[in-house]
């Protein structure tokens, strides 16, 4: 088996605006019910402790519920897309409300 290096792109400098926090627990809760909605289709279901073999996982709640351990895991995810989409040269904007 070949070693695996992964290699992200360095987005430290990146800093990001004010309104694109607000943004990330938008992203966060969305990336928790991707995640949720995958586990059931496989056939996950709630259980108070996580067991793979029976596919049990105490995260498929709403991710209001979920512990802030959990919800701080989605949130680096979803600032690490919006930190990548900027150091690729991407604009992020809000559309106009009319």
């Amino acid at each position: 088996m070949r070693k695996y290096d992964p290699k992200p792109l360095d987005t430290k400098e990146i800093s990001l605006p004010d309104d694109l926090f607000e943004l990330t627990e938008k992203m966060a809760e969305n990336v928790h019910d991707i995640w949720a909605a995958g586990r059931i289709s496989e056939g996950w279901t709630y259980g108070d402790e996580r067991d793979d073999k029976l596919k049990k996982t105490p995260c498929l709640v709403p991710y209001s519920d979920l512990p802030e351990s959990e919800k701080e895991y989605d949130r680096r995810t979803a600032i690490n897309t919006l930190k990548l989409l900027l150091a690729l040269g991407y604009k992020i904007e809000k559309a106009k409300e009319e």
